[in-house]
């Protein structure tokens, strides 16, 4: 298992010192990112949390899965990979994109 977790279902509201309080109860955190649009700088609703050890991540995603955090059941799980940019750009050229 991977340590980077996907958080989702956030509240707009919530912020990377918030995620952080909450992730720091199960373990070390190595990095911690709420996804706001280019645009408007507003949160998107969902975030990354790397933390340190996997046993860190696998406790955070037992602990807080379905927890109800600023009135929204919150979903953590292991994030996919990030898929290739040079891969996914090419795929479009070629896909007529």
């Amino acid at each position: 298992m991977d340590k980077k977790l996907y958080v989702g279902n956030l509240s707009y509201n919530t912020t990377d010192e918030k995620l952080r309080s909450l992730f720091a109860e199960y373990g070390e955190i190595e990095s911690i990112n709420v996804i706001t649009d280019r645009e408007t700088g507003r949160p998107r609703g969902f975030g990354f949390v790397e933390m340190t050890t996997q046993q860190a991540a696998e406790a955070a995603i037992s602990g807080l899965n379905g927890k109800m955090i600023d009135e929204r059941a919150i979903k953590v799980n292991k994030a996919n990979p990030q898929p290739d940019r040079d891969r996914r750009q090419n795929s479009r050229s070629r896909s007529g994109w």
